[in-house]
C-alpha cells in the first residue's frame, strides 16, 4: 500500500494482501458513499463469481442492508468500544462457540439475509467483515470469503481482520494525503484548474504520443483582456472574479472536446491543451471561447491562438516549439484586437506570419519577450 499511487491502487494491494493473510478465496474492499447512501465496492481480488468484476464500474449495495456498518459503529462503538470484525455463514449458523464472535452487532451471531444470500449465490461458505474507520468515522469495509467446504472463520480470524483492517485503513489514508499533496501541486488555488505544471507534464506525454503514433496535439493558449483595467479600478477581488469566471468558462469550451487539459498558467494566461481531436474541431472550441468570454460582464474579452500538429506547422520535435507557435498566434490576436482565434500554419504554412514570428530570433524585452520564455 505504501507504494500505491491512487486510492484504488491501494485498495487492490490491501485486498490482495488481506485475502493472503487470511487464507481466503476472495476478498474486496468497499466504501461507504455517505451522500449516496451505498457501499460502492472499489476492487474485488482472487475467485470472480459471475458478474464480479476486479476494478467494477457500478457494483454498489444500499447501506440499509447491512445496518452493522452504520449501526455499531455510531451506537456501540462511540460508547467506548473498539470496532471489531464478525463472521457470516450461508447458511446463519455461527461457528462453534469456542470460536465465534461475539452476538449482536459486531458479532453478527444472527446472521444477515443479504450477506448469507450473497455468500450461497456465489459458491461462498462463509466471510469474515471488518470495519475500515478513518478519522474516527467509518470509512467503509473489508471483506473476505471462503469457498463451501473450506474451515469457516472463527473468533482469531475474526480479530485478525480488525488489525488488517486498521493496518488497510493507515495505508488508505496516507494514500489520500499523497493525492492531496499531488492535486495541490498540480492545481491552480484560485480557478481549481490544471496549473502551469501539469501543462508541461501532460504536453510532454502527448508529443510522445504524436512521434510514435503521430496523435495531433494542440495547444489554445488564452490572454484575458482587460484584467488589469479590473485590478486597478475595481480591486483584485473583482479581478479575481473575473479570473473564477472566465476559468468556469474555459473548463466548459474544454468539456467539448474529450480529454483536454483545460489549465491557467498563470496570471492573465490560460490554456486548452487536446491530444487526439482533429485541429478543425479544436479550432471550432477556440472560436466558441472567443464568444463566450466577450459575453462576460467584466474583463473585454480575450485573445486566443491556436498551434496543432495538425495543422502545416513544421516539426514540433519539443513542447517549447508548440507553445512560442501558440503564443506567436495569441500575439497576434492580441496585437489585432480579433475577437477570433488565430490558428498557427493556416497562412502560408511556413510562411504563416505567426511561425515566422515564432521562428524568429528571441530579441523581445518586456511583456513581448515573456510569452515566449517557455
Amino acid at each position: 500500500m505504501a507504494a500505491a499511487h491512487t486510492p484504488r491502487e491501494s485498495a487492490h494491494a490491501a485486498a490482495l494482501g488481506v485475502r493472503q493473510a487470511l487464507g481466503g478465496s476472495f476478498a474486496a474492499i468497499s466504501k461507504w458513499e455517505r451522500e449516496l447512501g451505498k457501499l460502492r465496492v472499489l476492487v474485488n481480488t482472487g475467485e470472480l463469481a459471475e458478474g464480479e468484476e476486479e476494478f467494477p464500474d457500478d457494483e454498489s449495495y444500499p447501506v440499509h442492508e447491512f445496518p452493522e456498518i452504520v449501526g455499531f459503529l455510531h451506537e456501540q462503538w462511540a460508547g467506548g468500544g473498539e470496532p471489531s470484525a464478525w463472521v457470516e455463514t450461508a447458511e446463519g449458523t455461527p461457528a462453534p462457540a469456542s470460536q465465534a464472535p461475539e452476538e449482536g452487532p459486531a458479532g453478527g451471531g444472527g446472521g444477515n439475509r443479504q450477506r448469507m444470500a450473497a455468500l450461497r449465490r456465489r459458491g461462498r461458505g462463509c466471510c469474515v467483515v471488518a470495519p475500515i474507520v478513518l478519522h474516527g468515522r467509518a470509512w467503509g469495509e473489508l471483506y473476505v470469503a471462503r469457498r463451501t467446504g473450506e474451515p469457516v472463520f472463527g473468533r482469531a480470524d475474526a480479530d485478525f481482520a480488525s488489525v488488517l483492517a486498521a493496518v488497510t485503513a493507515a495505508g488508505i489514508a496516507q494514500t489520500e494525503r499523497l493525492a492531496e499533496a499531488r492535486r495541490l501541486a498540480f492545481t491552480d488555488a484560485l480557478t481549481g484548474l490544471a496549473n502551469r505544471r501539469a501543462v508541461d507534464m501532460r504536453l510532454d506525454e502527448a508529443l510522445e504520443l504524436h512521434r510514435r503514433d503521430e496523435v495531433v496535439v494542440s495547444l489554445v493558449v488564452c490572454d484575458l483582456n482587460g484584467l488589469k483595467r479590473v485590478n486597478d479600478s475595481r480591486g483584485h477581488a473583482v479581478g479575481d472574479r473575473l479570473l473564477e469566471r472566465f476559468g468556469s468558462v474555459l473548463s466548459l469550451c474544454g468539456a467539448m472536446l474529450p480529454g483536454t487539459l483545460v489549465a491557467r498558467l498563470g496570471g492573465d494566461e490560460f490554456c486548452l491543451l487536446a491530444v487526439g481531436p482533429p485541429a478543425d474541431e479544436v479550432v471550432k472550441v477556440a472560436g466558441e471561447l472567443c464568444d463566450r468570454a466577450g459575453e462576460l460582464d467584466l474583463g473585454e474579452g480575450v485573445a486566443v491562438g491556436v498551434a496543432s500538429t495538425g495543422d502545416p506547422i513544421g516539426p514540433v520535435r519539443s513542447a517549447r516549439r508548440l507553445f512560442r507557435l501558440a503564443d506567436a498566434a495569441q500575439y497576434k490576436a492580441k496585437a489585432a484586437r480579433s475577437g477570433e482565434p488565430v490558428i498557427a500554419g493556416r497562412h502560408g504554412g511556413k510562411d504563416d506570419p505567426v511561425v515566422r514570428l515564432a521562428d524568429a530570433p528571441d530579441r523581445r524585452t518586456g511583456p513581448e519577450r515573456r510569452r515566449f520564455r517557455r
